[in-house]
């Protein structure tokens, strides 16, 4: 239901969030699951889901940057909390500080940390990440197999080795395969330390990917780590708006910004109290569509700052004050993200501030 004096709703099933953790842990039995919470919890809200989390038994947690980290710490004073962008210049004190964990990503980053550590009387924890394709951050594989029997390790509390899976999401590219050779050869030149290769899609490709500490972030959050295959997860967040306006146009006559819609004839247009100022991605006009008492009722003309307009000639029960949902029952999360030109990550992470959210915990079991 729409809260009176607001735009859009957005409801959040947190019971699904642990139910959806629970199902990616089950894929390997007997390992630990951490949670990928960066930006905000997938746009879904730190902090209702890392807590949710916590109580279901999750204990590690990846965020992307410090003052996330802080935040997480705040939340759970007790969890292992990864930073995955690494150590940046001047925030080492502050890591150590709130005892959080920075994923070191260079030979630079490892000097300092180990001279950090040295400083502070004692090897404080972190992990290191050895770039297997992807070319963003991390080791070279070259640089990480030359770190075997080096004392910087143990100095640096190294304590996790971790990668990126390049295409995990399709499991017959050649990529999954290299990368998994490497990271065995890193694991076997640096014996002893945990390692986490498996993302939401790795955790899909069998034991070979799993090793100690399986890492999921989208997946947690409804998006399919299995594409073009039926969606293991719960859906997790429901996106609903109220219709302000219905009206007839005739044939010929334009809708929007710019005319970009032309009527073939009669229809019944109706105008949403929602648009991309809240997240919803203008580049979903003509393209997107929202559910009007289960009828698809296209997105037609640009999308506005607060406004979107949908056909909704096939839809009879459109009236003013009604609801149309933009996220949820047949339009999920990834076909809402395909529909903009984009992906679901997008589109949960894009999730608006202006938004009634509404947290519930209803199909956990």
């Amino acid at each position: 239901m729409i809260e009176p004096g607001h735009g859009a709703t957005l409801t959040i099933d947190l019971g699904a969030i642990v139910a959806n953790w629970r199902r990616l842990a089950d894929e390997a039995p007997g390992l630990a699951c951490a949670a990928v919470v960066k930006a905000d919890a997938y746009g879904c809200g730190l902090t209702h889901v890392a807590p949710s989390l916590w109580a279901a038994g999750c204990r590690t947690y990846f965020v992307a940057h410090l003052s996330e980290a802080v935040a997480a710490r705040a939340l759970l004073p007790e969890a292992t909390i990864y930073v995955l962008n690494g150590l940046l210049p001047d925030i080492g004190s502050a890591l150590m500080a709130h005892a959080l964990r920075p994923v070191l990503g260079s030979p630079e980053e490892l000097t300092e940390w180990a001279a950090l550590c040295v400083r502070s009387g004692a090897p404080q924890p972190a992990a290191l990440h050895i770039d297997t394709g992807m070319n963003r951050l991390g080791f070279s594989v070259s640089e990480a197999l030359a770190l075997a029997g080096d004392p910087i390790v143990a100095r640096a509390g190294i304590g996790l080795l971790m990668t990126h899976l390049v295409s995990a999401e399709l499991p017959e590219e050649a990529v999954n395969t290299r990368q998994a050779a490497d990271f065995a050869r890193l694991r076997a030149a640096l014996p002893g330390i945990p390692a986490s290769f498996a993302n939401s899609s790795g955790v899909f490709l069998g034991g070979e990917a799993h090793h100690d500490l399986l890492r999921p972030g989208y997946a947690l959050f409804g998006g399919n780590p299995t594409p073009g295959k039926p969606n293991p997860m719960r859906p997790v967040v429901r996106l609903e708006a109220p219709i302000a306006q219905v009206r007839t146009v005739a044939a010929g006559e334009t809708a929007g910004y710019n005319a970009r819609w032309t009527a073939n004839g009669p229809r019944r247009l109706a105008t949403l109290s929602i648009g991309y100022a809240d997240g919803y991605p203008r580049a979903a006009s003509g393209r997107g569509a929202a559910l009007v008492d289960g009828v698809r009722c296209p997105i037609v003309g640009l999308i506005s700052m607060d406004l979107v307009i949908l056909d909704v000639t096939d839809a009879p029960g459109a009236v003013r004050g009604g609801t149309a949902t933009l996220i949820g029952d047949a339009l999920d999360i990834d076909t809402v993200g395909q529909a903009a030109g984009t992906i679901g990550y997008e589109i949960l992470t894009g999730l608006g501030s202006r938004y009634v959210r509404h947290y519930v915990t209803g199909t956990e079991a």
